[in-house]
């Protein structure tokens, strides 16, 4: 019975350690101020501010419920073992290893504790140096991004695409909506190798690829990040290539820059105008908040343009089809044998290992 006692103890302190960690009174408070706001007589006047209020409550509440639920059952626990009745000691001590599994799991969810974890993302991928293979494997890319998303039931939608030349993509912006996306997905950051035989190549010779993947916490709120109408500099151009009855003959196409520090986005999917323009302002709102977490800023004026470490040169990964199968992430060592079922979305290992490497 001691020694049940001992391990309810330990597992208590550790427990009393994640809570203070994870800051739960903080997240209790916040709780409480949105409870408020959705029980205003006019919440539902602005549709959109709602929705993401109701997101966001939502998301707190996932948080903050499990680790109660944790705390008050361990107590139980404690309770009783400090009657000292030894017929229970066989069932407290399955239930203290069933709380003990519970606070594993929900220890690992606190390697996704960053300002933007919580949040969807926009994945920007880009083709490199490689020429039309190297299109071809920003492509697959994309298609494996969207099947790790569509296997856990997120919701994927391309905001803006550059077509390849002959195949691929040059670029795009994929918007992947779900819980804690980009926390799960910011160590996909960086440049991907490919290296197999060349489908484009008519000697089928061996070629090396490589595309830049770039990961944003999505801001859609304006709150969330302000810009002031002086920072922005916005022109509207015609739109090209395929997109409905609306491209080419229109000035839909919308380019945000924002002055401080150079950084542009262009969108021209939507049909309308206002559509691009909104989704202009979510994808550099994104790209700021990416640029602050890089920076260690809190503040936008005291932002720099870009630095090196968003160009190329950051391999992270590598992808080898030919002359043998292996995909060795660069940073955290994990290898898999195979390469097509993660380039068909199992990517799971490779974010485990990738957090558990930075925690």
């Amino acid at each position: 019975m001691q020694d049940i006692v001992k391990k309810a103890e330990a597992l208590a302190n550790s427990v009393k350690t994640s809570l203070k960690k994870l800051d739960i009174d903080e997240s209790e408070k916040q709780l409480s101020e949105l409870d408020k706001q959705i029980s205003a007589a006019d919440f539902w006047s602005n549709p959109s501010k709602a929705q993401a209020v109701t997101k966001k409550q939502a998301g707190l509440v996932r948080q903050i419920e499990p680790w109660r639920r944790l705390e008050t059952e361990l107590k139980d626990v404690q309770e009783l073992l400090q009657t000292g009745d030894q017929t229970l000691s066989s069932d407290l001590e399955k239930q203290l290893s069933d709380l003990e599994k519970t606070y594993e799991d929900l220890k690992n969810g606190l390697k996704l504790q960053g300002p933007y974890d919580n949040n969807d993302a926009i994945v920007s991928i880009y083709a490199g140096a490689g020429g039309v293979d190297a299109q071809d494997w920003a492509g697959m890319l994309v298609r494996m991004y969207t099947r790790w998303a569509e296997k856990r039931g997120f919701k994927t939608k391309i905001l803006n695409e550059s077509a390849g030349e002959e195949a691929g993509i040059k670029s795009t912006d994929l918007s992947i909506d779900g819980e804690a996306v980009y926390g799960l997905l910011k160590g996909e950051q960086g440049v991907h190798r490919l290296v197999r035989l060349s489908p484009f190549n008519a000697d089928n010779l061996r070629q090396t690829s490589f595309a830049k993947v770039e990961v944003l916490p999505k801001i859609d709120q304006p709150e969330d990040l302000e810009l002031g109408d002086k920072e922005l500099k916005i022109d509207v151009y015609r739109s090209g290539g395929h997109g409905g009855q609306s491209v080419n003959t229109t000035d839909s196409a919308v380019r945000v820059t924002h002055i401080p520090t150079g950084v542009s986005v262009a969108i021209q999917n939507e049909r309308s105008q206002l559509q691009n323009k909104e989704m202009a302002m979510t994808l550099l709102r994104s790209k700021l908040a990416a640029l602050k977490l890089e920076q260690h800023l809190d503040k936008l004026s005291e932002l720099k343009g870009p630095t090196q470490s968003a160009e190329w040169g950051n391999q992270i990964r590598s992808y080898v089809l030919h002359p043998y199968k292996q995909v060795k992430d660069l940073r955290s060592g994990f290898i898999s044998k195979d390469p097509n079922k993660v380039l068909d979305g199992d990517l799971d290992s490779f974010i485990e290992a990738y957090l558990n490497y930075g925690s």
